[in-house]
């Protein structure tokens, strides 16, 4: 099993993965492969000669696998965006594990509007996971055309300027913000917070969480979602969480 991306080198994933192996008693590995399309395709083509078992796509890469896979989950064909592949039936198959992650996760929040920050693989999914709740859903991205993009999918979302704030919001971060300790925009009005960002430390805006007081899911609780939800569609069956929580955390 391997993630391909850039970066991967702060990816919490390996440990969480070598986790679930041990938990469920198989051998294996994962490793992170930082590289673009071309790497992306060279392991695609061994998913299918059996090389690798699995694969996660992380940033910049999530829209590329939705285009490569031959089919696609439908969380991965609504959000356009693709995170976990393997094979099936002699096809790749792609799924956005991170839709029904981010729902998860969101269910531990009060029923709010929602601000979506960024315009890539992860807001797509984002805004997928979240507008089933028919709650008022705004994204802003500091590429406004990229922001339209989503919008013209989901016609039900509102595109706001960047960092613009929307008061009482759940503020979502789908962007690289807050990996090497940025500040977050409109995180000053945020009712409360999902972050998907994560780095070695607390990352700005949930450190600015805690200090408010605000109800937060961070960047770890969502990885740790979504990766069991892709060690499932690999391998049939389902690691404990508590054991690859505290993996991923202590990496």
């Amino acid at each position: 099993m391997a993630l391909i991306g850039d970066p991967v080198d702060h990816s919490r994933s390996p440990a969480l993965h070598a986790a679930a192996l041990e938990a469920v008693g198989l051998e294996g590995s994962y490793e992170t492969i930082r590289g673009g399309s071309s790497e992306l395709e060279q392991a695609v083509e061994a998913l299918r000669d059996g090389t690798l078992d699995g694969v996660n796509v992380t940033m910049p890469l999530k829209m590329v696998a939705a285009g490569i896979a031959d089919r696609l989950t439908a969380d991965a064909a609504a959000a356009g965006s693709v995170n976990t592949l393997w094979k099936q039936n002699g096809e790749i198959w792609g799924d956005s594990t991170d839709v029904a992650a981010i729902a998860q996760e969101a269910a531990r929040l009060p029923l709010l509007p929602v601000l979506v920050l960024g315009s890539g693989g992860a807001a797509r999914a984002a805004v997928t996971a979240l507008e089933r709740d028919s709650r008022p859903l705004y994204i802003a991205a500091r590429r406004r055309l990229a922001a339209d993009a989503i919008q013209s999918l989901r016609p039900g979302v509102a595109v706001i300027g960047w960092g613009t704030a929307v008061a009482g919001a759940i503020l979502v971060n789908a962007t690289p913000l807050g990996m090497r300790g940025e500040n977050l925009p409109a995180m000053e009005a945020a009712a409360a917070l999902i972050d998907l960002a994560y780095g070695e430390g607390v990352t700005t805006a949930v450190a600015c969480a805690q200090a408010r007081g605000v109800p937060f899911v961070d960047g770890i609780a969502v990885l740790v979602a979504q990766g069991i939800l892709s060690f499932r569609r690999w391998t049939g069956l389902e690691p404990p969480h508590h054991p690859l929580e505290v993996a991923a955390r202590k990496h």
